[in-house]
């Protein structure tokens, strides 16, 4: 088994999908690793790194591709990475399906066995390999950081005998992962926090960590969950009440954090024109869901832009920006997703297509769409 790591070459994109952890427990399951020299750099893992735990280092892509049986990604091959793998080799990574379906056919043409990490189904056996969970926790803080830094004032309360500084109020909206991190962040910060989310049963998570949950008046949030715990589309009233209650709700705050995302689908405008302009000048606003379309009117990818006296921050990849933790939480996801594939005896991966979470996130195989999503949007079942 050749298991194949390369840098990453996709703009702001520090992470690497493996760590000397991970290779030496894919080398002690009987796999080689071979790693495209300074592919760790950005993530503070040098090449002897690597090479001390196992792995054997080169700097010619074209022949790693090449003699791949599994190649380790974090973003989508390129056309022509993916045109250098072996017919039938095996990708794994955040392979952005939805959005990427001429890519999809190319892992037709070569009879690619694609796994995208994004669709691991949120069961309890999968907690371990879900990399929107390790990545969100982390883009939730670092987006509270980068407010804060933005901001350029005290967060917490602060009485000196100069006169008391008041502690800043800070908005989260949207209380999955990334959500609940920041919540988590800011109240360790000294902010007064508030969250608000469609779904109703977010509310006992949100006040266990010591913010007020804000939410509409409307019984509508009691089944605006998926199975996936994710947020629902919600109904012309639900968001005519929820854009009234948020403008008057952000009024009144410092930093806004939007987290707000509903799978296959571009990101609900919930921070309108007339809302920035409405909040205070020297306010912070963080759109994590600016590479969807954006939660927030005026957000700009990968930019921070001032809007009515109010900064916009919209980096795309704010987990990339925590590059050596990131890379660390990423890479065990995929060593967690893997292991139970790899046969030692046999030396090969053996997909067990009754696998709900093989299921899940198995995109193409044998020169086929398999995925349900992908068979919806007419994918060619087969490429002659």
């Amino acid at each position: 088994m050749k298991l194949a790591v390369i840098r990453e070459r996709e703009a702001n994109e520090n992470r690497v999908a493996v760590t000397p952890e991970t290779v030496k427990d894919f080398v002690s399951l009987g796999a080689s690793v071979i790693i495209e020299s300074k592919a760790g750099d950005a993530s503070g893992i040098s090449d002897d790194e690597y090479k001390d735990a196992g792995a054997k280092i080169s700097n010619k892509i074209d022949s790693i591709l090449d003699s791949a049986d599994v190649l380790l990604k974090v973003q989508p091959p390129t056309a022509a990475q993916v045109g250098k793998l072996k017919n039938g080799a095996i990708l794994i990574g955040m392979l952005s399906s939805s959005d990427n379906k001429a890519m999809v056919k190319k892992y037709i043409s070569k009879k690619i066995s694609a796994f995208s990490m994004e669709f691991v189904p949120r069961i309890s056996r999968a907690q371990n390999m879900d990399v929107l969970s390790s990545q969100s926790n982390l883009s939730g803080y670092k987006a509270v950081i980068d407010a804060v830094a933005e901001f350029g004032k005290v967060v917490p309360m602060m009485m000196t005998a100069a006169g008391t500084i008041r502690p800043a109020k800070i908005l989260i909206i949207g209380a999955g992962v990334a959500g609940l991190q920041a919540i988590a962040t800011a109240k360790r910060l000294g902010a007064i926090v508030s969250a608000f989310d469609v779904r109703s049963v977010a509310k006992e998570q949100v006040e266990s960590l010591g913010a007020t949950f804000v939410e509409v008046d409307n019984s509508e949030g009691e089944n605006a969950e998926t199975k996936g715990g994710y947020a629902k589309e919600m109904s012309a009233v639900y968001k005519k009440r929820q854009a009234e209650l948020i403008q008057k709700t952000a009024k009144d705050q410092d930093i806004i954090i939007c987290t707000a995302l509903i799978p296959g689908r571009p990101a609900p405008t919930l921070i309108t024109d007339k809302i920035v302009k409405d909040m205070r000048s020297g306010s912070v606003i963080v759109d994590l869901a600016v590479a969807s379309g954006g939660n927030c009117v005026g957000s700009k990818l990968d930019q921070i832009v001032m809007k009515h006296g109010v900064k916009i921050i919209g980096y795309s990849n704010m987990a990339a920006r925590l590059a050596f933790n990131a890379s660390r939480l990423y890479a065990k996801n995929l060593f967690n997703f893997l292991q139970p594939m790899m046969n030692k005896k046999l030396k090969r991966v053996k997909i067990d297509f009754e696998d709900e979470i093989v299921q899940g996130c198995l995109l193409t195989y044998e020169g086929r769409s398999v995925h349900p999503s992908l068979k919806k949007e007419k994918v060619k079942d087969k490429v002659k």
